[in-house]
């Protein structure tokens, strides 16, 4: 894989993982070590907060019904309606995907780190992600591991998580598009050596290809 998502040659990894796999917190391990975050989950946040750019095209897609008083994507309500409407939610990401793919291309010709770390939870399955980086990077770990976390975390019950699970790219998906993989069934600090090896790597990587 060459290239990066801002069309340029600049080193670049994709950092992906499936819910609760720890994803963000390898990403700031990352940052923490020089590297440059672009997240698009708070891309899509920032896009579909009050007064985002997304709002505007929600509005007339969906309606104000799908809009909190405060004149966000209501989250929730989209989530649950998308979820069982695949014509919905792909009239959703026409809306979201190009601003979010503008939003993400700025913010990498932006950025000052050793190289660019790319969080895209998605990223197996969106199809255009694995030619857009460097390099893939997956956090792995048991699915079981992942409801536990989910469940401490947010309060879903199991079942709506086992169902959020099944909708991402499986396991093995993931595994499978991945050139670097980070296990992340234990602790944090079982996650130091791990990252201090790949951000070694990375490094010196992005530094050769300039």
């Amino acid at each position: 894989m060459t290239g990066s998502a801002s069309g340029g040659r600049r080193f670049s990894v994709g950092l992906t993982g499936g819910i609760g796999s720890g994803k963000s917190t390898v990403a700031d391990m990352l940052a923490a070590r020089g590297a440059s975050v672009v997240d698009t989950d708070q891309i899509a946040h920032a896009l579909t907060a009050p007064s985002g750019l997304a709002i505007p095209d929600i509005r007339a897609q969906f309606g104000d019904a799908f809009l909190t008083p405060e004149g966000a994507m209501d989250r929730a309500k989209m989530r649950a309606y998308v979820f069982t409407e695949p014509a919905a939610k792909a009239r959703l990401e026409s809306i979201l995907h190009p601003l979010i793919r503008i939003e993400t291309e700025r913010a990498a010709e932006q950025a000052s780190g050793t190289y660019v770390v790319f969080a895209v939870p998605l990223l197996v399955e969106s199809g255009s992600w694995k030619q857009r980086v460097t390099r893939v990077l997956v956090v792995d770990c048991a699915e079981e591991t992942q409801v536990r976390r989910v469940m401490g975390r947010s309060g879903l019950a199991e079942t709506q998580i086992r169902a959020i699970m099944a909708a991402q790219a499986s396991r093995k998906d993931r595994l499978a598009a991945a050139d670097d993989v980070i296990d992340n069934d234990g602790d944090v600090m079982a996650l130091v050596p791990q990252v201090d090896r790949l951000h070694a790597l990375y490094t010196s990587l992005s530094a050769a290809s300039n």
